[in-house]
């Protein structure tokens, strides 16, 4: 099985962060596709805004929980005794990183999430399962990520401003704050500037001072985190 190994990891990565499980919560729970409701992006901040905070709640923590499952993952098959990318003086190849293949795992999901199969590839915006894959990463960079977080939406009350520029940050606080490996810091750069440029809608409206804030009311069409 070993040469299949970093295949079977892509593929298995990608059928977990594609699971889409705020359409699932919705359909379960009110009978309804998401993709047809408020901003119809298929994530827990649309849940929430429609159908209340207990599905957007659990949607949320589902689309976590496969991020953080994905890398877990990929730790788990990249430490197997099989694995065929073992580092020697022989192989300075980025391939015989585990620390690539790890962070690899979390960016796949991730973009699965965003470009799910099942779904047409019209997915989320990779702010929920890309905070799981960080989480299982490095907890502390989260951590501090959260914190940007917080303090620009009670700043702002932007939830996608908030999302951006907490997404923008932890790859900081992996090379500055934790001192992560270096393809572990590439890797989640590229989740980070995925979940920036999925927010391309949101930046527009901040942009023209049309964004709706955290609590405003619900309006169909608006695009939101």
């Amino acid at each position: 099985m070993g040469p299949a190994l970093p295949f079977i990891l892509i593929i298995a990565a990608y059928l977990i962060g594609s699971i889409p499980f705020s359409y699932l919560v919705v359909k379960i729970a009110a009978g309804a596709d998401i993709r047809y409701h408020g901003s119809r992006n298929v994530g827990a901040t649309n849940v929430a805004r429609n159908f209340g905070k207990v599905p957007g709640t659990i949607a949320l923590v589902l689309d976590i929980a496969k991020g953080y499952a994905a890398v877990a993952l990929g730790r788990w098959i990249v430490g197997r005794q099989d694995w065929p990318f073992v580092a020697d003086a022989a192989h300075t190849s980025p391939l015989y990183s585990m620390s690539l293949w790890i962070a690899l795992a979390g960016l796949i999901a991730v973009l699965a999430h965003m470009y799910p199969a099942w779904l047409r590839f019209h997915g989320g915006k990779g702010v929920a399962t890309g905070t799981g894959a960080f989480l299982a990463l490095d907890p502390i960079a989260v951590a501090a990520g959260v914190l940007v977080f917080l303090i620009v939406i009670l700043a702002t009350r932007f939830v996608s401003l908030a999302s951006i520029l907490s997404a923008a940050s932890i790859p900081l606080f992996l090379r500055f704050l934790v001192h992560a490996p270096f393809w572990t810091i590439i890797i989640s750069t590229m989740i980070a500037l995925a979940i920036i440029l999925k927010h391309h809608s949101n930046i527009s409206l901040l942009a023209q001072g049309t964004e709706r804030r955290m609590g405003s009311g619900s309006t169909d069409g608006r695009k939101e985190s």
